[in-house]
């Protein structure tokens, strides 16, 4: 692997030397003014543009469409009115008005011809001296502007992401304070935002939050994929429960990843290959490729993504002689095929497909040497990905219609170490398999002129079965798995009016009917007959409306205050408890939440944001251990989550950004359900031979939410300068968080969190080369980012997830 990526390397160093030229980009503006355009062009070329006459703000400029250089999109844009543009940088611009015509005959200039003055043009302004950028929240179905948007949204470009290093999920978490994940490995995780975090493991419950690629829904009850993010154009992020526009399965809120369209103007090629090298653990490496190719000239265009990436190990077992055993393995791809049907009618048709195999499990043992785990278990784990999806839309008037489809099919197998310390070999493997079909219709009237408005329909159907099997090394036998099927309708609609200049309301409702379905799998059929009155068989139907209402005020160009009410549910479903099957019952979020904003991204030297937040989350679906030492799920019972987070983003110099927020979290379950508050928990292994069980009162651990760290702060700078004919950027970040739980319960109880994490990254070249250097914990910290290894060993002393020790990485990229 590594002299295949050394050849890369060199090859693409060989190829640096190609002449430059200006790069080309997707470029979609509609027509309007100069000050509804700039801000787009400015977010999808990655320019900053300036504006020297304030007048022109008003001028009506053409729409533009295609793949093109910057000089030619504004020259386009531009056609036909009074300015022109001029580059005053690398990626910088100035719009200025044309100089004026002469209308005198060519003559010879007389002594009494009078020259008329020039008038002196007054200074631009100190907004003049910053990019304007209208930053669109497309999350919002309505394309709703940012400075119109009541709530906490965060755009990530998607170049900014894979700075320095693509790194999936992690490179998002390393830019947001207020998302958390488990860290049990790529394609394992749980994902968390605000707070609203259930359980550590892997089984029926749906995830709190909703991930989206574009506007196809990646998974329901599954975990986070962990899609490697080449060639995304951006990720939004919405914060707090979305469940009138996206429904169920968002009670925390959305990750939207948006992926660059397929572009019919131009042929494109992109790629990038990296060498790392891992202290105290074994190098790794990445390469990558993007191609865009026109079909004919009908506007037909298919766009392709592949990537193979393997991350070096650094844990080592010497209880089997094995060093650095825990390297992960990720190859996958995506590609979309554009269609233009002609009169205004496009159909995009692509596909996913991911791979993840970790060689073993990446946690170490508490007391034991740094980065060191005895087991006498590979802990191997493998995450398969797979989705086709549809998509067809159509334009016309102030219209949108637009309609996505997708099939996905998502496997992922774990092994776990279930050896009692100083015994036999005793293992624990688990499958989950998911098929999921998902479709969402919907009409839209993008926001303008005060107002825009949603209605759409969706439909998902989802299964899931759950096997599990315990024994030796050679022989294992199947214990209870379960199997969950939901099938899902709804409809909903959302409509933002400006009810009085600078106010804005927002409202929408969304009613959902749901069949849910389960029945045990791999049950004894003694245990089956016995009258025990717990069915292995369930099925039942749930209805649920999700209401929204939203006021924004604005109350000058700089300052603005929102209030928002907002709830999420999730459906019940079937979970193991011991060797029987048990049903749990659907949770619900509702949230209000309140916030301010200042200044303007992008636009203003400073900005920041701050909001509060106060759930209330009844029923919670939670995992704990059940009597036989197996993860089950119950109801635990109700909870509050009271969050406030906040942003600040300074640049005071060209060239110079700098960013901090923060996040404080106060959890805590509330109210017991009846059967954890009445009777005691019985905690001890999954095998009559191993250490004698634990009674423990429910009572005794359960306060905080597990995985809800109680604050976190990232703080980030960046820089970029000309030097010569090369451009040179430079980030560096440092993450801090704060401690939390892994779960509840004596074994689960464990504290976790409470650690630094810092990187740099630096790059120099141009937009068809460049030469980058990355180096991530600079410190070489430990930490503790996630405390569960496996919950099957009694009397070890704990684990800990540390983190990737320091990381030097070093690539090429080019492109044509």
């Amino acid at each position: 692997m590594i002299a295949r990526l050394l050849s890369i390397l060199l090859l693409l160093s060989l190829a640096m030397p190609v002449a430059a030229r200006e790069e080309s980009r997707s470029i979609d503006l509609p027509r309007g003014t100069l000050l509804q355009s700039l801000p787009l062009l400015g977010r999808q070329a990655g320019i900053s543009i300036s504006v020297a006459d304030s007048k022109l703000w008003q001028s009506a400029v053409k729409p533009v469409r295609g793949r093109m250089s910057v000089s030619k999109a504004l020259d386009r844009m531009l056609s036909g009115t009074d300015a022109h543009a001029i580059r005053v940088g690398a990626t910088s611009w100035r719009i200025e008005r044309r100089p004026p015509r002469t209308n005198l005959p060519n003559r010879k200039k007389r002594s009494n011809d009078k020259i008329p003055p020039v008038k002196a043009q007054p200074p631009p302004n100190a907004t003049d001296q910053y990019p304007v950028e209208e930053i669109v929240v497309s999350a919002s179905k309505i394309n709703t502007p940012y400075r119109k948007y009541a709530g906490v949204v965060t755009i990530l470009d998607g170049a900014d992401l894979e700075f320095g290093g693509e790194r999936g999920m992690d490179s998002i978490l390393s830019r947001m304070a207020t998302i958390s994940s488990t860290h049990l490995g790529s394609g394992r995780n749980k994902l968390f935002i605000r707070g609203i975090a259930d359980s550590s493991f892997t089984g029926p419950t749906q995830a709190t939050v909703g991930q989206y690629l574009g506007d196809i829904r990646l998974s329901y009850n599954a975990p986070d994929p962990d899609l490697r993010l080449y060639d995304i154009d951006r990720v939004e992020i919405l914060e707090g429960p979305q469940g009138t526009l996206y429904g169920a399965g968002s009670l925390g809120g959305i990750i939207r990843m948006i992926p660059k369209a397929p572009d019919p103007s131009e042929t494109e090629l992109i790629a990038s290959a990296g060498v790392s090298l891992v202290q105290h653990g074994s190098p790794g490496g990445d390469i990558s490729a993007t191609a865009n190719i026109p079909i004919t000239e009908n506007g037909h265009a298919l766009r392709l993504t592949g990537y193979s990436i393997s991350e070096g190990g650094y844990i080592d077992n010497p209880l089997l002689g094995q060093h650095d055993v825990n390297r992960t393995n990720i190859y996958g791809g995506r590609g979309t095929l554009r269609l233009d049907l002609g009169d205004s009618w496009t159909a995009e048709v692509g596909g996913i497909y991911q791979s993840i195999e970790a060689e073993d499990a990446q946690y170490a043992d508490k007391g034991a040497p740094p980065l060191t785990r005895s087991s006498l278990v590979e802990q191997r784990a493998k995450a398969r990905y797979g989705s086709a999806m549809l998509v067809v839309m159509k334009d016309w008037g102030d219209l949108h219609f637009q309609s996505s489809n997708a099939y996905v099919d998502h496997h992922l197998y774990e092994r776990f170490d279930a050896s009692p310390v100083d015994d036999m070999l005793r293992l624990f493997d688990q499958n989950n398999d998911t098929r999921m079909f998902t479709s969402e219709t919907r009409l839209s009237r993008p926001y303008q002129d005060g107002l825009g408005w949603v209605v759409g329909t969706s439909f998902v159907d989802n299964r899931t079965r759950q096997a599990r099997a315990f024994g030796g090394e050679t022989i294992r036998s199947a214990i209870t798995g379960v199997s969950n099927w939901i099938t899902e309708y709804t409809v909903y609609g959302e409509a933002s009016v400006e009810l009085i200049p600078d106010i804005v309301a927002a409202g929408g409702l969304r009613y959902s009917h749901a069949r849910l379905g389960g029945g045990a799998e791999n049950v004894d059929a003694l245990l089956a007959l016995a009258p025990t009155g717990r069915a292995i068989t369930a099925k039942r139907k749930e209805e649920d409306l999700s209401p929204s209402l939203s006021l924004l005020a604005t109350l000058s160009s700089n300052l603005s205050f929102y209030a928002r009410y907002q709830e999420g549910f999730r459906p019940g479903g079937l979970s193991i408890d011991g060797s029987f099957v048990q049903r749990f019952r659907n949770d619900r979020v509702s949230t209000y939440d309140a916030g301010m904003r200042f200044g303007q991204k992008g636009v203003t030297p400073f900005d920041a944001t701050i909001s509060v937040s106060h759930s209330r989350w009844r029923d919670i679906q939670a995992d704990f251990i059940d009597v036989n030492g197996f993860p089950t799920t119950a109801n635990i019972g109700d909870g509050k989550i009271t969050s406030i987070s906040g942003a600040i983003a300074l640049r005071p110099l060209a060239g110079l950004s700098l960013e901090l927020g923060a996040v404080y979290n106060e959890s805590r379950v509330t109210q017991l359900s009846p059967a954890l508050s009445l009777a005691a928990v019985t905690f001890g292994g999954p095998a009559a031979d191993l250490s004698p069980p634990v009674f423990v009162s429910a009572t005794g651990r359960l306060g905080r939410i597990p995985n809800v760290a109680s604050h976190a702060i990232r703080g980030s700078a960046n820089y970029a300068i000309v030097i010569g004919e090369e451009d040179f950027r430079i980030q560096g970040w440092a993450n801090y968080v704060g401690p939390s739980r892994v779960g509840i319960g004596p074994i689960l109880g464990e504290g976790q969190g409470d650690y630094v994490d810092t990187g740099i990254a630096a790059r120099i070249g141009n937009q068809r080369r460049g030469l980058t250097f990355t180096l991530t914990n600079l410190l070489d910290s430990r930490g503790n980012r996630f405390a569960l290894g496996t919950p099957f060993v009694p009397g070890s002393n704990g684990y800990l997830t540390p983190l990737r020790p320091r990381t030097i990485r070093i690539a090429v990229d080019v492109a044509y």
